[in-house]
């Protein structure tokens, strides 16, 4: 039997290793792009839990956070300083009745701190959008800790 003659028989074994090792190479660089997506993801939860335990506030878990927000602040980072965001802001800094029994509130500090905390960690380029708005804001020591 010749070198040539046994190479043409079993072509197929030869094709099926290079497709094979092509998916593993493919497979690879996906989950590296993952495993990296995932780090960074868990380094801005580990620093936004840190700046809520630096306010003052329990710390957070750190795997809600990230699943949460992701590695670009998810809905948060979504146009914070429209208008429709920014009613809903402000309705959530009330005092948490429904319908006619809903009254604005003096917000505590510290939560508005919070949650430009986060637009700082995940989205700094929007921060300015809401700066001007988080400024107006009345605030005040309003939380008991």
């Amino acid at each position: 039997m010749s070198p040539t003659r046994f190479a043409s028989e079993h072509r197929w074994l030869y094709l099926g290793a290079i497709v094979l090792l092509v998916a593993l190479a493919v497979v690879g660089v996906i989950r590296y792009a993952s495993l990296k997506e995932t780090d960074e993801a868990a380094r801005k939860a580990n620093q936004l839990a840190d700046a809520a335990e630096q306010a003052g506030y329990p710390r957070p878990d750190v795997g809600t956070i990230q699943r949460a927000l992701g590695t670009d602040g998810g809905i948060v980072c979504d146009k914070p300083g429209s208008a429709l965001e920014s009613a809903l802001w402000k309705i959530n800094v009330s005092n948490g009745a429904a319908f006619v029994g809903q009254r604005p509130v003096i917000a505590d500090a510290q939560a508005v701190r919070a949650e430009a905390k986060i637009l700082e960690i995940y989205c700094p380029d929007q921060l300015h959008r809401i700066q001007d708005k988080i400024d107006d804001l009345r605030t005040d020591d309003t939380v008991r800790r």
